[in-house]
């Protein structure tokens, strides 16, 4: 067993989960956990689901659909940028050529 592990509890939906995590990823862990806390209760709010399970569900749900909106922007300014790159490329070649 990594000794350097640290045990850490997070509660989501009223649930404890013990985890065992590098020290680094601590805080960040801790957020997501309090972010998805943050999300149910939002849901809760706007709608009258009878299990909390229902609420993790659509938390996962809209988790899932902001993480492929951000990878699709993400890989379209890859795209972006390698186009401006092969322009800027085709210029130096342009200048270092006259």
């Amino acid at each position: 067993m990594d000794e350097s592990l640290l045990n850490i509890t997070v509660t989501i939906a009223d649930r404890p989960y013990r985890m065992k995590i590098n020290p680094s990823e601590e805080e960040k862990v801790r957020n997501a956990a309090n972010q998805v806390n943050d999300k149910i209760k939002e849901l809760q709010k706007a709608y009258s689901a009878t299990d909390k399970q229902d609420y993790l569900a659509m938390c996962a749900l809209t988790f899932a659909s902001e993480a492929l909106d951000n990878k699709k922007q993400v890989e379209n300014i890859d795209q972006l940028f390698m186009e401006n790159l092969t322009n800027l490329e085709h210029k130096l070649s342009e200048i270092s050529s006259k």
